[in-house]
């Protein structure tokens, strides 16, 4: 059984690669704040410029904060727990149904060439990591 749920992971994380998947916490409520921060401290320091001023910096400062911390999606589900990789599978495994692989080689051929299992396993994985991990999910570069 741990075989299994190691090619799923492999599964998952050549399907999250050839998508250019990356996620990460959403720390976007930090970011606002820091910007709303800096321009109602620029109004009380400076007037109508300063919040104008403010907000900019703020903005740029709120946006450096929280730059860079996208990470590859199979970093993260190779980094997962036991507990949290078997949640995967689970879900992995209602798409694939009955189907039977040998090992992960042929588990891999037999996904990546179905247009329509990638994308349902896509889907499972976006969904795991949005729900479970509470992640924000982009794709490419």
């Amino acid at each position: 059984m741990a075989q299994r749920v190691e090619d799923i992971m492999r599964l998952c994380c050549e399907v999250s690669a050839n998508r250019q998947m990356k996620a990460a916490v959403k720390n976007s409520g930090k970011g606002a704040a820091v910007a709303g921060g800096s321009a109602f401290v620029g109004g009380l320091l400076a007037g109508p410029p300063g919040i104008a001023l403010g907000g900019a910096i703020g903005g740029l400062l709120g946006c450096w904060m929280t730059s860079g911390q996208f990470r590859p999606v199979p970093q993260i589900i190779m980094e997962l727990p036991p507990q949290q990789q078997q949640k995967l599978f689970s879900d992995v495994m209602a798409v694939l149904g009955t189907l039977d692989w040998t090992d992960v080689a042929q588990l891999l051929m037999m996904v990546m060439g179905n247009v329509s299992l990638q994308e349902q396993i896509a889907a499972a994985v976006l969904s795991y990591v949005t729900k479970e991990l509470r992640a924000e999910v982009r794709y490419g570069d």
